[in-house]
């Protein structure tokens, strides 16, 4: 639609400015669209697919000689990818960016709420908890003119996790703190995956995994298995790590753990990176 607008207010005479050269001789890196809001649908492990909504930046090269970008072709194109949004497609939708505007570089980054349907531990109450998701992506190209385009890819999930702190269990006469943390796992994308396989071994890794619905059998369950299984945030990231590393999956990833401590008031954190 955005296409035949611009070719019918061509024949229409009115002017199109951003196509019009600039004499400054600065080429900009990215140009385009930043915090556009949009619906989506991504692959569900369970139901196929899933409804969200997605803040997506879209952005281009531009070179020196051209004045401006046609900020609308990112919102069409977007809008033509925006019901099957998988991890592939993302890469086909920044190509297709790079073509239309005959860019070197397209450069996308799209942050959304994933939504799973978790059953309590003790009571099975299903309840649906949210996770930060990230997809960040650049397709290139690689080499002089003419050569092949090349693609950068990752995808980064933040899980929510319990933990306890294992000093404070040590040395303490009457239970030990604990506290809420957030683990954000970023991997480099190689063969598919699930985001529902990488949430799972972050919580499985915690104290606790946590919930948004649970009775007092729950709690009680929750309690005493985080207090079984104490953990440093060191630990939380050198175990997420080690799992990972082991799939034999990911080129690159990184893991980050930032707990809100109870007893403090500042996070503590920590971080680690494969392949970087």
């Amino acid at each position: 639609m955005g296409a035949n607008v611009e070719h019918n207010a061509e024949h229409a005479g009115i002017p199109d400015i951003q196509s019009q050269t600039d004499s400054r001789a600065v080429p900009l890196s990215k140009v385009g669209v930043k915090g556009l809001e949009y619906p989506i649908r991504v692959l569900d492990k369970i139901k196929s697919v899933q409804h969200t909504t997605a803040t997506v930046d879209l952005f281009a090269d531009l070179p020196q000689h051209f004045k401006g970008t046609h900020m609308s072709r990112f919102v069409e194109i977007f809008h033509r990818y925006c019901d099957d949004i998988s991890m592939p497609r993302f890469l086909e939708m920044l190509g297709c960016i790079r073509n239309e505007l005959k860019a070197e570089a397209a450069y996308a980054t799209m942050f959304f709420p994933y939504f799973i349907e978790k059953k309590a531990p003790v009571s099975l109450l299903p309840g649906i908890l949210s996770y930060q998701c990230r997809y960040r992506g650049k397709v290139f190209q690689k080499g002089g003119e003419g050569s092949l385009s090349d693609t950068n890819f990752a995808v980064a999930i933040s899980v929510p996790v319990s933990t306890v702190c294992p000093c404070s269990k040590a040395i303490s006469e009457r239970g030990a703190h604990n506290q809420r943390g957030v683990v954000t796992v970023e991997l480099e994308a190689g063969p598919f995956f699930w985001i529902e396989d990488i949430i799972a071994l972050v919580e499985e890794s915690a104290s606790s995994p946590v919930y948004s619905l649970v009775k007092r059998d729950d709690e009680k369950y929750i309690t005493e298995r985080a207090y079984d299984n104490p953990k440093f945030v060191e630990d939380l990231v050198r175990d997420i790590f080690v799992k990972i590393r082991e799939m034999k999956q990911f080129p690159r990833f990184s893991v980050e753990a930032e707990n809100f401590e109870s007893i403090h008031n500042h996070s503590a954190y920590a971080f680690a990176e494969f392949g970087g």
